[in-house]
C-alpha cells in the first residue's frame, strides 16, 4: 500500500519524518527543466561552499539556538527560487553540528504557514495537499550524486516544479556543554535544459512495533513490505536510533546492506547498470539492539550519550529517548514515492 503524506495519517507519518535518507516525488521522465538561478529562503549561513557550478536553487534555513542537552524537531517553510521545472540529479547540503537529521518535503498542494521556523510544527502533515518527501541527510555534509545512466542512455532526476512550497523536518541533539546555532543549507543541481532523463522515487518502510525492555540484550525487530513491480533500486540504507547495534537489509535470503553504526550507517549502492532488482517481491529488513548502556540514565535534561536501560524503548521520534527501525532507498522507474508502515509481520 503506498501512504500518502496526508494529515488523516499524521500520526504515523509524523514517525517516518525522522528517517534519514533522500528521493523526490512529483513529473515523470522527459524533458529536463528549465531556467530559475541559485538563493533561496532563509538566513544563517551555509558554511561549506559543494560543487562548483551555479545550483538550480538553494535553501539555507534561518538558525535556531540550543542549550546544552536540548533536543528539538522543529519546521523551516520556503519556497524555492526556480522559475521553470528542473529536473536534479545533485544535492549538496551542510548542517551545523549537533545535527541528527534533516528532511526535506515539497508540497504540490501548498504551505499552510508563512516561510520561516515553525518550532512547533513537524513539517508540511498540516497542509490540505500531500507532502512529498525530496531530499534527506543525517551527516553534517553530504553530497549525493544521482546516476548518470539508467542503463538506456539517460540520466536519473528527481523534478521540482517552479517556486514549489517545502518544508525541512531539522532533528537537532546538543550533546555538548555549549549553545550551538542550529541551520542546514541545501543547493541542487539540476540537468541541462531540455536533457531526457528517467524519474526516481523514495522508498522508505516503518516498523511500529518495537518493544525493548530495561536490560534487554540482542532484540531483533525485522520487517517486510511489498515492492513496486518492473523497478531498479540504485541505492539502499537503514535508519534508527542509539540502542540498534545492527542494521540489516535483504532480497529474501540474500543481504544487501548491513551497518553497525546506527548514526552514520552508510548506504549499497549500484551506480551502473544493471543496478539491483530484487528477486523477492518484498523488501525485508531487521534491527538488532542492545538496551544495557550505563548509567546516567535519561532524563529531560540529558544529552543522548545518556542510558535508557532502566526502562522499555518503543518506536518514536527521540534520538534520545526512543527507538526506530527502517530501511530506505531509492528506486525508477517512478511516478511517485513508496512510504510503508509494517504493524509487526503486518504491512500497509
Amino acid at each position: 500500500m503506498r501512504i500518502a503524506l496526508r494529515l488523516g495519517l499524521a500520526s504515523v507519518i509524523i514517525v517516518f519524518a525522522a528517517a534519514c535518507h533522500a528521493s523526490m516525488g512529483g513529473g515523470g521522465g522527459g524533458g529536463g527543466g528549465g531556467g530559475g538561478g541559485g538563493g533561496g529562503g532563509g538566513g544563517g549561513g551555509g558554511g561549506v561552499d559543494g560543487p562548483s557550478g551555479t545550483p538550480a536553487f538553494e535553501i539555507t534555513s534561518s538558525d535556531v539556538s540550543l542549550s546544552p542537552g536540548q533536543e528539538v524537531t522543529y519546521a523551516y517553510y520556503f519556497h524555492t527560487s526556480n522559475t521553470a521545472p528542473v529536473a536534479i540529479n545533485k544535492w549538496f547540503s551542510s548542517m551545523a553540528p549537533g545535527s541528527h537529521h534533516a528532511i526535506m518535503f515539497i508540497n504540490p498542494g501548498g504551505n499552510s504557514k508563512p516561510d520561516g521556523i515553525d518550532l512547533q510544527d513537524s513539517c508540511g502533515f498540516s497542509s490540505g495537499g500531500s507532502a512529498i518527501w525530496t531530499y534527506a541527510t543525517q551527516t553534517p555534509t553530504q553530497e549525493e550524486d544521482l546516476p548518470a545512466d539508467d542503463g538506456a542512455g539517460k540520466p536519473i532526476a528527481q523534478i521540482i516544479q517552479p517556486n514549489s512550497a517545502g518544508c525541512f523536518q531539522l532533528h537537532y541533539l546538543n550533546g555538548t556543554d555549549n549553545t550551538l546555532m542550529a541551520h542546514i543549507d541545501l543547493k541542487a543541481f539540476a540537468l541541462p535544459a531540455g536533457t531526457a532523463y528517467t524519474q526516481t522515487d523514495a522508498y522508505v518502510t516503518y516498523q511500529y512495533q518495537i518493544s525493548i525492555g530495561p536490560g534487554a540484550t540482542g532484540v531483533n525487530v525485522p520487517g517486510s513490505c511489498p515492492l513496486p513491480r518492473g523497478v531498479k533500486f540504485w541505492t539502499v540504507s537503514t535508519h534508527s536510533h542509539k540502542q540498534s547495534v545492527t542494521t540489516k537489509v535483504s532480497d529474501g535470503t540474500s543481504t544487501l546492506f548491513t551497518s553497525t553504526d546506527w548514526e552514520h550507517p552508510g548506504a549499497q549502492q549500484w551506480m551502473t547498470a544493471p543496478f539491483y532488482s530484487f528477486a523477492a517481491s518484498s523488501l525485508s529488513w531487521s534491527c538488532t539492539y542492545n538496551n544495557n548502556a550505563p548509567p546516567p540514565y535519561c532524563d529531560q535534561t540529558s544529552s543522548g550519550a545518556c542510558s535508557n536501560a532502566d526502562r522499555t524503548v518503543s518506536q518514536g521520534t527521540s534520538a534520545r529517548d526512543n527507538e526506530m527501525c527502517m530501511a530506505t532507498g531509492y528506486f525508477f522507474p517512478a511516478t511517485g514515492p513508496e512510504f510503508h508502515v509494517a504493524f509487526g509481520n503486518t504491512c500497509q
